[in-house]
């Protein structure tokens, strides 16, 4: 098959000067990957190179896939995405994932940060304070789902409702909140990880609502999925499609897809 022209001059983009030793032990594989990577899979949608590069790296934390983020990291710092913007794809993975799960990839980010020359730490982007993370928060939560925050709220059992009050203090005041990077990106990284999770397609349809609130339309979720697909696989890209079509869909398939045969 080979590797196009295409592909090779991406993956150079990315990793200059890189000699892969998977290329020697396993041509094969790389050269369809490869082929279908950086060829077929950038040349789908609409998504700018940066973006594209942040969502892979929020799904790759999702996916606990340490060993490609550290390798994406560093093409991603090669195509223009800032430290700020990396560290700040981190700290938001640690309210979805867990630190058990960001741990590693912290200290991966700040090695790789520090191999290029990057003074740590790096400038602070909160924005509350003790006093007011949570109504920040809750003003976060109203913004990006609307009514239904109210009545999520209202109907928390009363041995729970400590839970509502924590996501919004300290998943949307702490960390969403933050400078760094914009509400419409923060809300596609959420995407990105919540698809990249097993067993949270309830709290991904949540979140696809919530991107079309702020902006970003099945078209873009669409190219987040597509551009997904090389690192997670297709039975978790057709899950997230099977959520999308389910909360926003198509115009021209207004019913769900009943099946997903051949996976």
């Amino acid at each position: 098959m080979g590797i196009s022209e295409t592909a090779a001059r991406n993956h150079a983009r990315l990793f200059p000067g890189h000699v892969s030793t998977l290329k020697v032990t396993d041509p094969e594989l790389i050269e369809v990957f490869d082929h279908f990577a950086f060829d077929e899979i950038p040349a789908c949608g609409n998504l700018d190179e940066r973006t594209r590069m942040r969502v892979i790296l929020a799904a790759l934390i999702a996916s606990q896939a340490l060993g490609e983020y550290r390798a994406m990291l560093l093409g991603a710092l090669n195509l223009g995405v800032t430290p700020v913007e990396a560290r700040e794809i981190v700290y938001q993975a640690v309210p979805y994932c867990g630190i058990g799960i960001v741990f590693d990839f912290l200290h991966a980010t700040n090695e790789i940060l520090a191999s290029r020359g990057v003074t740590l730490p790096l400038e602070g982007q909160a924005t509350t304070t003790p006093e007011t993370r949570y109504a920040r928060g809750l003003a976060l939560q109203r913004e990006i789902f609307g009514e239904r925050i109210e009545q999520m709220h209202r109907a928390a059992p009363e041995d729970a409702a400590h839970i509502n009050r924590f996501l919004a203090s300290n998943c949307f005041g702490d960390h969403l909140t933050r400078t760094g990077l914009d509400l419409q990106t923060r809300e596609l990284l959420t995407f990105a990880m919540l698809l990249s999770l097993r067993g949270c397609e309830a709290q991904l349809k949540g979140h696809i609502e919530g991107n079309l609130r702020v902006g970003n339309d099945r078209a873009r979720l669409i190219d987040v999925l597509t551009q997904l697909l090389p690192y997670l696989g297709y039975p978790r890209m057709l899950n997230a499609l099977r959520c999308l079509d389910e909360v926003a869909p198509a115009a021209s398939n207004p019913d769900p897809t009943p099946s997903q045969p051949g996976v």
